[in-house]
């Protein structure tokens, strides 16, 4: 998808740092091999791992590291620079859900290398994207768009990046409007609660994707221009690699085990995608869904 190369991209909480960390063997080693596997490279809702993120016996050895964001103003800088994009997609999502939600409190995005610590405990970029609930952030280390298209097979071009992006964004609507509150998130499965949240989460990142070119700056310039078919698919593919099926079969040992989903397979991400898209956020009950409509 792309800027409008005039718009003002500034607005959205965006902050960047973290550390060129190593977390040595041990118990640290564990929480990285633990994670991998819970979150599946995808981002997920860490609110019942902060006991893991935050334990074992593994040792962390780096430098803080900050960084500067003020170069990322306009459009045209978000079409060349992909943290000057992940500026851009944070203050058009802001944007769009201050429409949607009443009192919206925009979460902030953080930018990081290494590791970091984060309300949900220490995290590693081995996690990938993720949204900490406790501290109402999104974070990304950007080299995970090259491991889509490196290591998934994803085309992973700029709306494949910023569907990512909107897919944390939706967790933190469910946060703030309490969609999280009471839900079973120990358990999988194709029909399981942490499966309808991952899949909404997609719903309202279609949604805001068909709503993104009416997003203006304070000038009234247009953040973004409508997206293409092509970026579309590009989108649709993202959600495709990131299915469990798709995880288990290509990334995995090849079995697909449907019990063991905590995010839903490619077909019904994109489907709940499409419907964000097609339909608005008003279709994106998926816990009134039936099984067989998931």
């Amino acid at each position: 998808m792309t800027f409008n190369d005039d718009a003002d991209i500034r607005g959205g909480r965006v902050s960047k740092r973290g550390r060129n960390a190593a977390i040595g063997a041990g118990g640290g080693g564990l929480i990285v091999i633990a994670l991998l596997v819970v979150s599946q490279l995808t981002g997920v809702d860490l609110t019942g791992l902060a006991p893991i993120l935050g334990g074992g016996s593994g040792t962390e050895q780096g430098t803080d590291q900050t960084g500067d964001l003020a170069a990322c103003e306009t459009g045209e800088d978000a079409n060349e620079n992909v943290e000057c994009r992940m500026v851009g997609a944070a203050t058009s999502l802001d944007l769009y859900w201050e429409t949607q939600v009443d009192g919206y409190a925009p979460p902030e995005l953080v930018l990081f290398s290494g590791s970091v610590s984060t309300g949900c405990g220490n995290a590693t970029s081995a996690v990938g994207p993720f949204y900490c609930p406790p501290d109402q952030k999104v974070y990304i280390d950007t080299t995970f768009f090259e491991q889509l298209r490196t290591q998934f097979g994803a085309s992973g071009g700029n709306l494949a990046q910023m569907y990512i992006v909107a897919h944390e964004w939706g967790h933190h609507i469910q946060n703030i409007v309490g969609t999280m509150d009471g839900l079973d998130l120990q358990d999988a499965g194709p029909t399981s609660d942490g499966v309808r949240l991952e899949l909404q989460a997609d719903c309202y990142a279609g949604a805001w994707v068909a709503a993104s070119s009416d997003t203006e700056d304070t000038s009234g310039i247009a953040l973004l221009q409508e997206p293409t078919a092509a970026e579309i698919t590009d989108a649709l593919n993202a959600a495709n690699v990131v299915g469990d099926d798709y995880i288990q079969e290509n990334l995995g040992d090849g079995n697909v085990n449907p019990e063991t989903w905590t995010h839903g397979s490619s077909e019904s991400r994109q489907k709940w995608f499409n419907a964000g898209f097609t339909e608005g956020v008003g279709s994106c009950d998926t816990f009134a869904a039936s099984g067989s409509e998931l």
